[in-house]
């Protein structure tokens, strides 16, 4: 897990990497945790930020929670990097394994039990990852639009984060199940757009978070062969918001549908 100050810096700005430097002196890195070649982390901001780190070779994947669209990585990211590159964390991994190795399948039974009981975002990513069945379209909004009443105050200024959705229709993605993915994705780009007229800021990240719900059921629905009535079916999905009444995001929804058809035809 090598990474040097140059090749931080040329991961962003010269701005950004400033503030990362500043949040990192300022002891704003509130958790820091390595699993192999993942690190994740919690860095105080204006909220706190979630920051994945997966290390691959040469490679360096990167993922914050905070809604930074700019060039390159957040401050949030880089503050993460710049404490790694001074001094890496202890993996935890090989405990783990260990541990992992002893404990008798009934007590580990038991714990997961537990864990599945108590925390339904873990629940949630447990059945996407080895359950048959999936939520509907509707459930999944419902979830989505009480996130919007939530941060409603009485109109929505910051970013929300959809990431647990999107990590939820990844799982199913590597099961290869599109289908279950597309759901995931259909119901994000949906609910967004509906919920679109109480957002009062961050608007590029709620555009982002559409293009990539859409980039995602495209690519999943493509996956799935389907046949013609099939892909009549999940293009009507996207015509129906083109053609939706509120008129903010339908040129974004017609531009999805043309690279549907194009990519179908092809």
């Amino acid at each position: 897990m090598n990474v040097d100050t140059e090749t931080i810096q040329d991961r962003c700005t010269d701005p950004v990497f400033e503030r990362g430097q500043t949040y990192r002196r300022e002891g704003r890195i509130q958790q820091l945790d390595r699993f192999d070649d993942l690190v994740s982390a919690v860095v105080s901001g204006s909220n706190p930020y979630d920051v994945t780190i997966k290390f691959g070779g040469r490679s360096l994947e990167t993922q914050c929670t905070c809604p930074y669209d700019g060039h390159g990585d957040c401050k949030h990211v880089i503050a993460v990097l710049l404490a790694i590159a001074d001094d890496p964390p202890e993996d935890e991994s090989e405990r783990i394994e260990a541990l992992l190795a002893d404990v008798p399948v009934e007590e580990l039974r038991a714990f997961v039990h537990g864990i599945l009981a108590t925390h339904s975002t873990v629940r949630e990513q447990f059945l996407a990852q080895f359950g048959d069945e999936h939520k509907s379209v509707g459930e999944y909004r419902e979830e989505i639009g009480r996130l919007f009443e939530q941060h409603a105050d009485p109109t929505v200024f910051e970013a929300i984060d959809f990431s647990r959705f999107f990590n939820i229709a990844e799982q199913y993605r590597e099961r290869d199940r599109y289908l279950a993915a597309a759901t995931v994705y259909r119901a994000v780009f949906e609910e967004v757009d509906e919920n679109f007229n109480w957002i009062d800021g961050s608007y590029d990240h709620y555009a982002q978070i559409i293009q990539t719900a859409l980039d995602g059921y495209i690519d999943c629905v493509l996956a799935t062969d389907p046949s013609p009535e099939d892909f009549e079916t999940y293009a009507g999905v996207l015509e129906t918001r083109a053609s939706t009444e509120s008129e903010i995001n339908n040129r974004q929804f017609w531009r999805a549908l043309d690279d549907l058809e194009d990519r179908y035809d092809e």
